[in-house]
């Protein structure tokens, strides 16, 4: 394993952990989140709503399958860190071409092995998400707590992610096209609708609804990104002007800006929701769907009230708004990831809503 150096980690509540490193092996201040897949460490590595977060996988054997060309969720990864309990730097899989270290190294993300994760994991449920630094083993603890008062949280995630300049993503049999604002939109967002006739036209976070208007999508899609849902001022402005003009998909943070847009609040959990396994209830079909989650903040269910939105979905582990509609607007978010393949098909059904309010658009 490469730079197996000793580190470690310092939460800005007081607790220390020591380990060894894996990846690049830079000093890391970042949020602490936990994440309970089993599987998927290379989508969580490379998932755009990660900027900024160390995330702590509950599952202990990371690494076993190493990492290939084909399933990255966007191109340059900029989760800050991992922290596992056995990370496996000998993968065995037909389909590896690289180890998570070395994928890590390449992009400057920190990591940390041989820590107690159920133990963090259990401090991150009790006292929320906390902030911490990865740094060397010989840095004192006072100092650690200095660095981590000192510096504040950055609020630019989505501008950090965003691309800077439109992308067109033909579908292969086109049946529609839809304007995608990109605040860290997954690949597999991309995949999921050119797979279903749909050209994705993917478009920078800060595009404005006179620039989306002109492109004369058939609908307008929000994509997930990183941070705080009210720091997306211009997509949530756009929406304002657009909403009731097209139909309009959000998932994760598109689903939290589009409450935004109506008028209403969002919050920050505790701990968040990470990991492909959460059950959530579609009060339309009075169906339990499990879902894959990853986001920090949620929709305060009171500030929807006289909004015109009403709510489809909730979590059935602490019944936070999982999912929300205008249908006089055409316009719908969810706060779970279809696209993951959770179930392993139970939410793919909201691909096929979007495309049947275009085609009821054009009808």
């Amino acid at each position: 394993m490469h730079n197996s150096l000793p580190r470690k980690l310092v939460l800005e509540s007081g607790e220390e952990f020591t380990g060894i490193s894996f990846g690049s092996t830079e000093d890391r201040i970042s949020e602490l989140v936990f994440n309970t897949s089993m599987a998927g460490y290379q989508e969580i590595l490379s998932d755009p709503s990660y900027t900024d977060q160390t995330v702590v996988m509950t599952y202990p054997l990371i690494g076993n399958y190493g990492i290939n060309p084909d399933d990255f969720e966007c191109a340059h990864p900029s989760v800050s860190g991992f922290i596992v309990r056995d990370y496996n730097d000998h993968p065995s899989n037909f389909r590896s071409e690289e180890t998570m270290s070395e994928t890590m190294e390449r992009f400057g993300i920190v990591g940390i092995t041989g820590i107690d994760t159920r133990k963090l994991t259990r401090i991150i449920r009790e006292k929320g998400t906390v902030r911490s630094i990865i740094t060397d083993v010989g840095r004192s603890t006072e100092e650690c707590l200095q660095i981590l008062a000192k510096t504040a949280p950055p609020h630019d995630q989505v501008s950090r992610v965003s691309p800077k300049e439109t992308i067109v993503y033909p579908a292969k049999n086109e049946r529609f096209k839809v304007a995608a604002i990109d605040c860290g939109m997954k690949e597999n967002i991309v995949r999921s609708l050119n797979a279903k006739g749909v050209t994705v036209i993917r478009i920078p976070f800060d595009s404005d609804a006179s620039y989306i208007e002109s492109l004369n999508p058939d609908g307008i899609f929000i994509s997930n990104g990183p941070g705080d849902p009210e720091d997306a001022v211009p997509v949530i402005n756009a929406i304002r002007l657009l909403k009731g003009k097209f139909p309009i998909f959000g998932i994760c943070l598109g689903h939290q800006i589009i409450s935004l847009a109506y008028g209403a609040r969002t919050y920050k959990l505790k701990f968040g929701h990470r990991g492909g396994n959460h059950p959530v209830k579609n009060l339309l079909t009075d169906k339990i769907e499990i879902t894959s989650q990853n986001h920090s903040y949620a929709v305060k269910e009171e500030s929807l009230e006289g909004t015109g939105l009403s709510v489809t979905h909730i979590n059935l582990l602490d019944n936070t708004v999982e999912g929300i509609e205008c249908a006089k607007d055409r316009v719908f978010g969810v706060q779970f990831h279809p696209e993951s393949a959770p179930g392993p098909n139970d939410s793919g059904y909201l691909f096929d809503k979007f495309i049947g309010l275009m085609e009821a658009s054009h009808a």
